[in-house]
C-alpha cells in the first residue's frame, strides 16, 4: 500500500472540483497509481494511489457477494449501493473538498479517512439523504 504523509497529504488535502481531472467510478479490481483517483464505492475511494475508507459511516454492498443482508434480499442492497455511489461521486466532482487521513484500517490494507465538502463529513450527507447509516452502531435498513 502506498502511504501519503507529510508533504504529500498538505499538498493534497484541499482540492477544488474544478482544478482536477474529475473523478470516475472505479473499474472492479481496478488500483491506481498515484495520479489516479476513483469512487470504489459509497464509503471508499482511490485518491492518489491510496486506498481510502471514509470513517464513521456505512454504505450498502455493490455486489450480492459482499452482501450483508440475507440471501433473497441483495437486490435491494446492491440497488442502494449503486445510489450511494453515484450521489458520492456526484458531491466529489462538483463541489471543492478537503480529504483527512487517520491512520490504516483493521485490515491494514486501507487508510481511514474523511471527505468534508463546506466542512460537512460526506457520510453525513449520505446519512440524511438515507443512503448511508451510521458506524458503528447504526442500524442496518437496507434489507
Amino acid at each position: 500500500m502506498r502511504l501519503l504523509t507529510g508533504a504529500a497529504i498538505t499538498a493534497l488535502m484541499t482540492l477544488s472540483a474544478a482544478a482536477q481531472e474529475p473523478m470516475r467510478m472505479c473499474h472492479p479490481g481496478e488500483r491506481n497509481g498515484p495520479e489516479k483517483h476513483c469512487v470504489v464505492d459509497g464509503d471508499t475511494i482511490w485518491f492518489y494511489g491510496a486506498n481510502l475508507r471514509l470513517q464513521d459511516f456505512d454504505t450498502p454492498e455493490p455486489t450480492a457477494h459482499n452482501s450483508k443482508c440475507p440471501q433473497g434480499q441483495t437486490a435491494l442492497e446492491v440497488e442502494l449501493a449503486a445510489q450511494a455511489s453515484a450521489r458520492l461521486l456526484e458531491l466529489i466532482n462538483t463541489r471543492p473538498f478537503t480529504v483527512e487521513q487517520y491512520g490504516v484500517d483493521t485490515t491494514g490494507n486501507r487508510w481511514e479517512g474523511t471527505v468534508r465538502i463546506d466542512g460537512v463529513d460526506v457520510g453525513d450527507i449520505l446519512i440524511e439523504e438515507g443512503l448511508a447509516r451510521e458506524w458503528p452502531d447504526g442500524s442496518l435498513f437496507w434489507c
